[in-house]
């Protein structure tokens, strides 16, 4: 059995799997540091552990997330500023096989935001942004609306959990 420090933020780490009873008892981890402040480059966790997203627009939900929906549709009129949802980096500016705008963001610990439906884009691939930093504005549509992803390397999550 390996022996760590008591810690609440081990605990969850903590291992009777056979390798580790094979090893010779390990010393103590030093005490960890003071905490200090830092300025985070991805979502902000939860008391449920889920990131702290800011919602990509003002509207109210048309589509929730699905097995055909891959994110989540927000009602908006044409021309309302879409912001990004979290502090991160323009990964991708392109456009799906109906022409339609689509901005990625790169956040931190594998996390990819996705705005799609969007028109005016206001940044370039490379740039540097802040959460709630006007990003492009909503395309036009009978009705229009924002379509927002999240996703953890390729896979689609529900963004609903993660916005605040």
């Amino acid at each position: 059995e390996v022996t760590l420090p008591p810690s609440p933020n081990l605990d969850q780490f903590r291992t009777d799997a056979p390798e580790a009873a094979a090893e010779p008892e390990a010393t103590p981890a030093p005490a960890p540091a003071e905490p200090r402040e830092t300025v985070r480059a991805q979502p902000e966790p939860t008391e449920g552990g889920a990131a702290r997203l800011r919602a990509p627009v003002a509207g109210s939900v048309r589509q929730g997330f699905s097995e055909r929906n891959e994110g989540i549709d927000f009602a908006a009129p044409a021309g309302a500023a879409v912001s990004a949802a979290a502090d991160g980096t323009v990964a991708a500016i392109t456009r799906d096989t109906d022409q339609v705008p689509i901005l990625v963001l790169r956040h931190g610990d594998g996390l990819l935001t996705v705005y799609a439906n969007i028109a005016d884009v206001a940044v370039e691939k490379g740039d540097t942004v802040s959460a709630g930093q006007r990003i492009a504005n909503v395309g036009p549509g009978d009705p229009s609306f924002l379509h927002f992803e999240l996703r953890r390397g390729l896979e689609p999550v529900d963004p609903a959990p993660f916005l605040r």
